[in-house]
């Protein structure tokens, strides 16, 4: 049996630390937003028929060349998407120009020059809030029900964990944040709490069968247990999804937040929501004594 709750403060402690280094980047850099939160140009270009992902890296180069920040992405299979915030109008001439002179194209291959205003990304910021709040809830409501309210206090910690977690590796790295960021991390609190629920599930299992145990020993029994599980779905998924970040480039920006959240996800399913949930228990018994 592992002694998980024995170690409370360890666990603890990493994740405060990477927690606070991500919160000190957040708070000095603050978050890199993107054309989708930001506004910017959207420039959509033909590339013809034989266009494919080695054609689109070589093009990436003369268009890093305008703008090294700019996102590229394969749209209709023969079609180059470029996203940015600072091209201006003689640049996408000038970028247009070299691009078309290497690869041949027509003059009509330049298919859209669209601008999108900040009011856009003002309300797509107010509408992901929205979106987060809700689902929180949600799956505060869910838990508190299936289990018991400090089940679903517990789940929801960790769940706050997992987002700031992620929050603080973009922080860190300026990595930018899309639209494609927003869904990832939905889908991130939905994979971490199944996770989270498969272990409450087995802890409340083993409180009927192992009736007057100290609560320590239920859970790090129960943990004990459901550990090859969590570890070995978080693998298989982390793994189809690292395959998908290097041979999909396209949905890279929904692919890299996954890997860090289904990491940080397994981790604060283990090591975070079950401690948490113990102390809730103590802190309860002691309020009752």
């Amino acid at each position: 049996m592992l002694k998980i709750i024995e170690r409370t403060k360890l666990w603890f402690a990493i994740s405060i630390i990477v927690i606070m280094t991500g919160m000190v980047a957040l708070g000095m850099k603050g978050l890199n937003y993107g054309i989708d939160f930001q506004g910017g140009t959207v420039v959509t270009i033909e590339m013809g028929k034989s266009f494919n992902q080695q054609i689109k890296e070589e093009a990436d180069t003369i268009i890093k060349k305008y703008d090294p920040q700019a996102s590229t992405y394969i749209s209709n299979e023969t079609q180059i998407e470029i996203k940015s915030n600072s091209l201006t109008s003689d640049s996408i001439n000038n970028m247009f120009k070299e691009l078309k002179d290497k690869y041949k194209l027509e003059e009509t291959s330049l298919l859209s020059q669209n601008n999108v205003g900040p009011s856009v990304g003002n309300e797509l910021k107010k509408k992901t809030v929205n979106a987060l709040l809700i689902a929180t809830v949600a799956m505060l409501i869910y838990v508190g029900f299936r289990f018991e309210i400090k089940f679903g206090i517990a789940a929801i910690l960790a769940l706050i964990h997992d987002v700031l977690v992620t929050l603080g590796v973009y922080a860190i790295f300026q990595i930018p944040v899309n639209s494609p960021f927003i869904a990832a991390m939905l889908t991130i609190i939905g994979y971490s709490i199944n996770d989270t629920i498969v272990i409450f599930d087995r802890i409340r299992e083993n409180r009927r069968k192992m009736r007057g145990r100290d609560v320590v020993e239920i859970v790090n029994t129960s943990v004990t247990q459901t550990m090859s599980r969590s570890i070995n779905t978080s693998l298989t998924t982390l793994v189809t999804i690292v395959a998908v970040y290097i041979f999909v480039p396209s949905v890279r920006d929904f692919a890299f937040p996954l890997i860090i959240g289904i990491i940080s996800g397994a981790y604060s399913s283990i090591f975070v929501a079950s401690p948490i949930w113990v102390l809730l228990k103590r802190n309860d018994k002691k309020a009752q004594a």
